[in-house]
């Protein structure tokens, strides 16, 4: 009786692991489904600027790589943009740096976080208010912006008629580590393809920064929710079932470059972040209020993913277990490797991606980085799935404190960050 329980448990696993593979899949190759539909994931050719734009940069314990972000965003071509760094008023290093880089060019201004619980969308609920442009974007404080992003943003307001653009983010230090590897090429596909398959479907959860929305809309929503470990997801889910027009443009040259966690230890944290924040959407229910089944179905979908992936990786070592000591039909048995060809797939898909990402970002991908992507992935994807069950047991304990992500500028030529250091 036991060994039949067992059996059917597996079945039902099976099953689960099967959607999961080829969603998966099927998510990350959309745009690449015709000439056509990959023309049209990017940015409309910019004409004539019409509209004004507020930058907010919130910044903590980023005396580091601040300096050189600012000076990027202010070499935007765009004529008419405002800078706002937050700053939080227990964090005097950063401050002063802030406040050296205001003093300096008349576009940037200094707000100060006084709340006594720092996180990231306090900060930028601190600055709106502040905001004088028609749209509002948000850049982290290690971002390197492309110079003509902002006019490219300005005609795609104008000519799609959204309420949101989302630009293109990429992580870009593949070579730091074996899992940088693989974080670099998660947000290759996820900002090249499945983000545009979401703003079809008028669901998604929108990226971290270089998102920009307009200020009126941004305010009647009452900013970001200061208590979501993913207030970039929760806002996107907000406006979505609001109905709000979302529209996602990739162009690898406007992209906006990133990097990785600097540690293990950094990266298990980011996730654990990002899943609690997930489970907090999940829960607080604004995705009910989509219109259609499948835009709900879409949501649930995509806020259980990472439990899902804690799933899959639980599974792991239980599978390698139950194949010495449990006993099932034969068809059971070839039934359980269902999921390993979609699996399959997708690394191979994700070593094309790689090929692609080194093309489009003129970076050269050697042998040993192909060989490091099929190695890691197994490990990967169990970092992954520790981090989820971690998420899970906070939000259970009602720890919801933010584990805030280090930043070392490893995206950048090491004399970049030589220099900052120098002049600070």
């Amino acid at each position: 009786m036991l060994n039949t329980v067992v059996v059917v448990a597996y079945l039902g696993a099976t099953v689960i692991l099967l959607v999961v593979a080829i969603s998966t899949l099927t998510w990350m190759v959309d745009s690449w489904r015709t000439p056509e539909s990959i023309a049209m994931t990017r940015f409309p050719e910019p004409d004539e600027p019409r509209l004004s734009f507020s930058l907010l940069v919130p910044a903590r314990d980023e005396e580091q790589v601040l300096p050189h972000t600012i000076s990027r965003l202010l070499e935007s071509d765009h004529p008419d943009f405002e800078v706002i760094i937050i700053v939080g008023d227990d964090d005097p290093g950063t401050a002063g740096v802030a406040e050296q880089i205001a003093a300096t060019d008349e576009r940037v201004r200094v707000a100060v976080d006084a709340h006594p619980v720092k996180n990231k969308p306090k900060a930028l609920n601190t600055a709106l208010p502040l905001c004088r442009g028609l749209i509002v974007g948000v850049f982290d404080a290690e971002d390197e912006a492309s110079p003509a992003l902002l006019r490219h943003v300005d005609a795609c307001f104008r000519s799609t008629q959204a309420h949101v653009v989302q630009g293109g983010v990429q992580l870009m230090n593949f070579q730091s580590s074996w899992w940088s590897l693989r974080n670099v090429l998660e947000y290759f596909f996820w900002f090249s393809s499945r983000l545009h398959l979401h703003a079809r479907k008028r669901f998604i959860p929108l990226g971290g920064n270089t998102v920009f929305v307009r200020t009126d809309l941004l305010r009647k929503a009452k900013g970001w929710d200061p208590d979501c470990l993913a207030e970039d997801c929760e806002l996107g889910v907000r406006l979505s079932s609001w109905g709000a027009r979302v529209a996602v443009a990739y162009s690898p040259e406007l992209t906006t470059r990133e990097e990785t966690p600097p540690t293990l230890k950094g990266l298990f944290k980011q996730r654990t972040r990002w899943s609690q924040g997930f489970l907090q959407v999940l829960r607080k229910g604004e995705w009910r209020r989509l219109p259609t089944r499948r835009q709900k179905l879409m949501a649930a979908y995509l806020l259980v993913m990472p439990f899902l992936q804690a799933f899959s990786g639980a599974l792991v070592p239980v599978a390698l277990v139950s194949m010495f000591l449990l006993k099932a039909p034969d068809l059971a048995v070839m039934a359980t490797f269902a999921p390993l060809l979609p699996t399959v797939a997708t690394v191979a898909v994700e070593v094309v991606g790689l090929h692609e990402f080194g093309r489009a970002f003129d970076e050269k991908v050697r042998l040993r980085d192909y060989v490091k992507l099929v190695l890691g992935t197994l490990p990967y994807q169990l970092i992954l799935a520790a981090a989820a069950m971690r998420a899970s047991a906070r939000e259970l304990q009602g720890v919801r404190t933010w584990e805030k992500t280090s930043h070392v500028g490893a995206h950048r030529p090491v004399h970049v960050t030589d220099q900052q250091e120098s002049v600070l």
